[in-house]
């Protein structure tokens, strides 16, 4: 396998070279700031901060996929997604319904088979299949914010947002390629752009949450 062979993925690519890209890659400053945002408002709570972390390291990989665009480049950019995933699902099986460590891991490594089932189904679908392998992260955080909304209303609220904010961002990575001829910068850039904020809001959503506590929770 050859690791620094060129991938052409994006409407905005038109060619090898660093900037290639320039909107694809500089949009990616919105995880950046959402993630030193949210750092920052975190204060002593561990488990923002380790989110924070790892939605920083999605801006570099992220950006190092689109100035790059190599195969090594490429798993920069999804390794870290699917980190962030994982460590947010255990984090909400903590902070949301307060399960012990073992339970929140054993729930986090539940998404595995969960996206492995979905994948398909979403990729039989004719506009979904070119991100299927996100779409069951939104269809996750909306079956919590209806677990949660009665619960707790303003954990199943917020996670209802970030479930609509996900939707919409997903609805720009996969519309890119099909507005490509008559919009040839593409709109994956909007992806990032709104998924920076989705993501920043859903770590701020776990902050209010450990601050709240669980007497909050009924």
């Amino acid at each position: 396998m050859d690791w620094t062979a060129p991938i052409d993925a994006y409407c905005e690519r038109l060619g090898p070279g660093f900037w290639a890209e320039p909107l694809n890659l500089v949009s990616n400053a919105a995880f950046l700031i959402a993630a030193i945002l949210c750092w920052r408002r975190a204060g002593g709570l561990a488990l923002p901060r380790v989110l924070s972390a790892i939605l920083f390291t999605i801006g570099i990989g992220s950006g190092l996929f689109h100035s790059v665009a190599s195969f090594w480049a490429m798993l920069a950019d999804v390794i870290p997604i699917a980190v962030f995933i994982l460590a947010y699902v255990y984090a909400a099986n903590r902070a949301f319904w307060h399960l012990p460590v073992w339970a929140s891991a054993l729930g986090a490594a539940a998404f595995v088979p969960w996206a492995m089932i979905l994948t398909p189904v979403f990729a039989a679908l004719p506009f979904f299949a070119i991100s299927a392998f996100y779409w069951p992260v939104p269809l996750l955080i909306a079956i919590y914010a209806v677990a949660l909304w009665r619960r707790w209303p303003m954990v199943g609220r917020g996670m209802g947002l970030g479930a609509a904010l996900l939707c919409l961002s997903l609805v720009f990575r996969s519309l890119d390629e099909t507005l490509c001829p008559g919009w040839p910068v593409g709109t994956h850039f909007a992806w990032h752009a709104l998924n920076g904020f989705m993501l920043g809001w859903m770590i701020e959503l776990i902050r209010r949450a450990l601050l709240a506590g669980p007497t909050r929770a009924r």
